[in-house]
């Protein structure tokens, strides 16, 4: 997995957590699968097509907060995760 701090874009934009479909027991091996980018200020009360209930890992950068709710519009339970 990219550590916190080194979360850009491929234009070098900061990136505020990355999401990953596909994980595994082993360190090494997480991270990998399609990646869901969030940048920096973005308010998404649904996951975009095809990635409800498949995010399976997850990055979150430095100085940022990905905060998620159990079901869809901002609605049940919430976590919120930080670097």
């Amino acid at each position: 997995c990219p550590s916190p701090s080194d979360l850009r874009s491929v234009n070098g934009t900061r990136v505020c957590a990355q999401l990953y479909t596909d994980d595994s027991p082993y360190y090494d091996l997480c991270c990998a699968g399609d990646v869901l980018v969030v940048l920096p200020d973005n308010d998404v009360p649904y996951m975009p097509h095809g990635w409800a209930g498949r995010a399976s890992s997850l990055v979150v950068g430095t100085k940022c907060e990905l905060t998620v709710w159990s079901r869809a519009g901002k609605k049940g339970n919430k976590k919120s995760f930080n670097a």
